[in-house]
């Protein structure tokens, strides 16, 4: 039988949720670890997010796009 290990959000900052809870789209270093090889945004079960997490990161990738930081469809 395997234990699950709880996966940790990669958006804490030590160990603490940042109020207001904001992703900035220009750091596309940290956008492309949430968003897999075809270009479309890790879901939170995979990337261990909470749910706030999640939406600021879904957020922030789409403003990326929008913004021609990050390709819409992956390579």
């Amino acid at each position: 039988m395997k234990v699950k290990i709880k996966k940790k959000d990669p958006l804490l900052v030590d160990g603490k949720r940042p109020r207001p809870m904001y992703v900035d789209y220009k750091d596309i270093e940290l956008l492309s670890k949430l968003v897999n090889r075809h270009g479309r945004i890790v879901s939170r079960r995979k990337s261990g997010c909470s749910a706030t997490s999640q939406h600021a990161v879904a957020e922030a990738v789409k403003r990326a796009r929008f913004m021609a930081l990050m390709p819409y469809v992956g390579e």
